[in-house]
């Protein structure tokens, strides 16, 4: 059963030329799967934290060791 934002949505649709709701569902396509790749990589984001976290002390103790050195930008 559709929500009533969906309920909402489609009858702003029919109140539109039919040429007009082929724009509108392309753009709403095209939203759809940005949203969709932006929740696939906020997925991704919270599962590497902990990897994330470890690796920044790794880092912080290689630095207190003197291990290693400040980026040169300049050779990138």
């Amino acid at each position: 059963m559709p929500s009533t934002a969906i309920k909402t949505v489609e009858k702003m649709l029919e109140a539109l030329p039919e040429e007009m709701q082929e724009r509108v569902v392309e753009h709403l396509r095209e939203y759809i799967l940005d949203l969709q790749d932006e929740l696939r990589w906020d997925t991704l984001f919270k599962r590497s934290q902990d990897k994330l976290a470890e690796e920044a002390q790794r880092a912080k103790r290689e630095m207190a060791a003197g291990k290693a050195k400040p980026m040169d930008f300049e050779q990138l």
